[in-house]
């Protein structure tokens, strides 16, 4: 146990309440239902997280990735399972959080689909191919082709179909930028120029650009010898964001002051009719200053970005005040003008386990509303747009909430027109689903 797993005499947040891990893989056939399971939704929810097999854990960041899946079809939950991701580690091999190996790998951050792969990831490592069964099918290095990580915020573009992503590292290339096609083959892999070691969790995609961010959350060699995540905040390195045109050169690459902050998520980014980029993301005022803390999770806000043509600073706009994280949207608008986000509303912090809202922003409006789980603690949700759908709210929200009066845990889906409103259903899980990270709906090939 190292130090940061005791604090007072007590465990970690991230061991305790519903981030505690679980210890068994459990599944269940013909899930409970209150109220009606839409029956166009054919598909598979799974979500990931961290869920460490020994128990214990240096960061919440660290533990075993673990999916939980609820699959659906013709108004039925046909099962639940949650199943650890058989990654080397889990085999048991040892995790050196500040060594370089693709293959260390925790997966344990997000799971996607793309070009018929169904993929478990964690940003310090290569892709991990799952089965709709939830079972682990082993790396994807593209054919030989990756030999950097892949982050845990890939983006589709919604209209060439293309995979855009990331890899980010210890040693140069500090960053390197890549680009699949529809059908899954890695076309483009570009190295993009920063000055260290930084955290970059996530990136933005528009219709004609990328925007990558350049923050002072730095790699720290002392925090990485106490056992945690190997960052901490600088007060030194600034902040800026790197625009590349789609498809152009490094020599097309510029920079745009920012002022200093964290991201974790961007919720979107666009373009506006005379070429300046918008981007909102969850921002941070500060992050893991003096290293990560064992106690608490710092407090995110929703904020715009600016950036006319031409530009050396990006305007800066605060959306709300509430604190927020997992930020969604339509996923059919990544990259093109949005007006919608979805967000989990994180209380004093997301370690504090106080919050019950998930949110709707209507960002012309300027106004949102949202639903409280009352005794429920939510995870992000995901938006799954109905058939032919051609607004961002004529669809669903679905997610996990754990229930604290029961002491466990449901898939809800509400109605995204009418988030306040009465769940459109509630389907019963068999166990406690842990607080986690990411998700996606994985719709049945038609």
């Amino acid at each position: 146990m190292n130090e940061l797993e005791s604090v007072a005499g007590t465990k970690p947040f991230w061991l305790r309440g519903n981030l505690a891990p679980v210890a068994e893989e459990v599944t269940a056939f013909d899930l409970p239902v209150e109220g009606a399971i839409p029956p166009v939704l054919r598909g598979l929810y799974a979500r990931n997280g961290a869920n460490p097999r020994q128990g214990h854990s240096g960061h919440w960041f660290f533990g075993d990735g673990m999916l939980h899946g609820v699959s659906l079809r013709n108004g039925r939950a046909e099962w639940y399972r949650n199943c650890w991701i058989r990654t080397p580690q889990y085999d048991g091999a040892e995790r050196n959080p500040g060594a370089f190996d693709v293959r260390s790998s925790t997966a344990n951050t997000n799971v996607i689909s793309h070009a018929g792969r169904i993929m478990a990831l964690v940003e310090n490592a290569l892709p991990m191919i799952m089965n709709r069964e939830l079972g682990t099918v082993g790396f994807h290095d593209y054919d030989g082709k990756l030999n950097t990580p892949f982050t845990a915020h890939p983006k589709v573009c919604p209209m060439s179909g293309e995979l855009h992503f990331f890899g980010y590292g210890f040693r140069p290339p500090f960053l390197t930028y890549h680009v699949a096609d529809a059908a899954g083959t890695l076309v483009r892999s570009i190295e993009i120029p920063v000055r260290a070691s930084t955290m970059v969790h996530d990136f933005a995609l528009t219709s004609g650009h990328v925007v990558f961010m350049d923050l002072p959350v730095v790699f720290d060699l002392p925090t990485a010898q106490r056992g945690t995540m190997p960052f901490a905040w600088s007060d030194s390195y600034g902040a800026r964001l790197g625009i590349l045109p789609r498809g152009a050169g490094l020599e097309s690459l510029r920079w745009v002051e920012i002022e200093p902050g964290y991201v974790f998520h961007v919720a979107n980014a666009f373009e506006e009719a005379d070429g300046t980029i918008v981007v909102d993301v969850a921002w941070y005022n500060e992050l893991w200053r003096g290293g990560p803390s064992a106690t608490h999770f710092d407090k995110a806000t929703l904020k715009r970005w600016r950036i006319p043509p031409g530009a050396s600073k990006a305007q800066e706009q605060q959306l709300d005040d509430r604190s927020i994280e997992f930020p969604r949207i339509d996923d059919r608008l990544a990259g093109l003008r949005h007006n919608i986000v979805y967000s989990v509303d994180s209380g004093t912090d997301l370690a504090s386990e106080r919050y019950t809202t998930v949110r709707k922003y209507e960002l012309t409006s300027g106004s949102s509303t949202a639903h409280d789980f009352g005794t429920g603690l939510p995870s992000e949700f995901t938006y799954i747009p109905s058939e032919g759908a051609r607004g961002e709210d004529h669809g669903w929200l679905i997610g996990f909430v754990y229930d604290r009066t029961r002491s466990t845990s449901d898939l809800m889906i509400l109605d995204a027109q009418k988030i306040e409103g009465k769940p459109v259903a509630r389907i019963q899980l068999p166990r406690r689903v842990p607080q986690g990270f990411h998700g996606n709906w994985i719709p049945d090939a038609r």
